[in-house]
């Protein structure tokens, strides 16, 4: 699909897969977002290794994975915010990442593997310039 034909979900969920995949080596199987007005919230579908997975078993291993991901994602998301930014014109305002809870519901353990990232805008983004909200799945690595 060329650049132009992209619609702005789409660039959203490729620039959030490749940014995992920086971060980690590891490539989720596909990405899903939406945008409200103000907040993008990116779903990485089977984002954790097979390890993280199987520590997320416990509550105190769920923990520390989920640890890990908020701090990798704190140290690390700038570029991330950068590429944002450049797709949809607005500054970010805060963010956060969280790995979601197998039942969908906020829980202490975990094991499906899904990351959940959450952005916050300075300014609204224009509704008629958002076209999906789909699950785009992961490119195959370079």
């Amino acid at each position: 699909m060329s650049e132009a034909k992209r619609t702005l979900a789409e660039e959203i969920a490729r620039a959030a897969i490749a940014f995992q995949r920086a971060c980690t080596g590891r490539t989720p199987e596909s990405a899903s977002v939406l945008l409200g007005e103000k907040t993008l919230v990116v779903t990485l579908h089977e984002a954790l290794s097979p390890a993280e997975k199987e520590l997320s078993r416990t509550s105190e291993g769920a923990a520390r994975v989920q640890e890990y991901h908020r701090q990798l994602f704190h140290d690390s998301s700038a570029a991330l915010h950068d590429k944002f930014r450049k797709i949809l014109g607005v500054e970010i305002r805060e963010s956060a990442v969280d790995v979601g809870p197998e039942s969908g519901r906020v829980v202490e353990t975990f094991s499906t593997g899904d990351l959940v990232q959450v952005f916050r805008f300075s300014s609204p983004v224009a509704a008629e310039a958002w076209s999906s909200t789909k699950t785009f799945k992961a490119p195959p690595p370079n």
